[in-house]
């Protein structure tokens, strides 16, 4: 008798204008095992076209030299996303969902996560603005943030540098976008300026000579545009000479350094005097 309850009031229940006893039909039980495997298979088909569209739009940045590889990276995954999105969409339309007030509620979701995550959401869409308008991009050595380093990755969320000591640095987007950026990379060259110091007694025009012709010797100084070697400033102990000199500027740091060395042991070699600080104490006799 139990039983025969149970069936009466499986009958006596309705959903979808059918009763519950009509649902477990095999038939029904065989229609949803489909409907379970189709989305598996949609879902599967997605993440596959997916994957593939993002490395076919990755690869085009990666084809050719003048093309942002960083650009193509985001709209990779960008695209990736929005293929997965679909495919959702389809399972949802292979159970009966309607999508419309499906995409409703997924929107206002949306806005209560977008007010409770406006630091993360800033992030993005900083990360968003670095990605189409370059100020950096991947490879370029920076100054952004009070922090130096070769950007290595640029994400939705944060920027990632190598420092010069190979120290990882992320920062959060919001700061990279807020923040004054140097970019070093940007052009081709740089100027290089140093101030060499010599004596008051020292000769003024074989100074300019020795530290000219030192400079202009290396390789990696370039006569255009013209280098600039002038007296600049006339010091307690010394007359200073200001040099400017362009470079590449992949060469600007350890050109820089090694001119330096190479202009005092020229300056020695001449017999041009470089002065130091120094302090007359007179005594007197009581």
């Amino acid at each position: 008798m139990p039983g025969a309850k149970l069936d009466a009031f499986l009958n006596t229940v309705i959903w979808d204008g059918k009763s519950i006893a009509d649902l477990l039909t095999l038939e029904f039980l065989a229609s949803a095992a489909g409907n379970v495997l189709a989305a598996i298979a949609i879902l599967f088909v997605g993440f596959v076209i997916g994957g593939w569209v993002r490395r076919r739009i990755t690869s085009l940045g990666g084809k050719h030299a003048h093309l942002d590889i960083t650009l193509f990276n985001f709209l990779g995954n960008i695209s990736r996303y929005v293929v997965i999105g679909f495919a959702f969409l389809f399972v949802l339309n292979t159970f009966g969902v309607q999508t419309t007030s499906f995409v409703a509620v997924i929107g206002a979701a949306g806005l209560a996560i977008g007010l409770a995550l406006q630091g993360t959401l800033s992030n993005v869409a900083a990360g968003v603005m670095i990605v189409f308008f370059r100020p950096i991009k991947i490879s370029d050595f920076v100054e952004v943030n009070g922090q130096m380093g070769t950007v290595k990755d640029i994400t939705l969320n944060y920027t990632e540098l190598a420092a010069v000591s190979n120290v990882q640095i992320i920062i959060p987007n919001s700061q990279v976008w807020g923040n004054t950026i140097i970019n070093y990379s940007s052009y081709d060259t740089r100027r290089a300026e140093w101030e060499f110091g010599v004596g008051y007694g020292a000769n003024l025009k074989l100074a300019e000579d020795t530290i000219r012709d030192t400079i202009m010797a290396d390789p990696r100084s370039m006569t255009e545009p013209a280098p600039f070697i002038q007296v600049n400033n006339l010091n307690a102990s010394s007359v200073d000479f200001l040099v400017r000199v362009w470079c590449k500027s992949g060469d600007y740091f350890a050109y820089q350094a090694d001119m330096k060395r190479q202009v005092k042991e020229a300056l020695d070699a001449a017999g041009v005097d470089i002065p130091f600080p120094t302090r007359t104490v007179v005594q007197v006799q009581g």
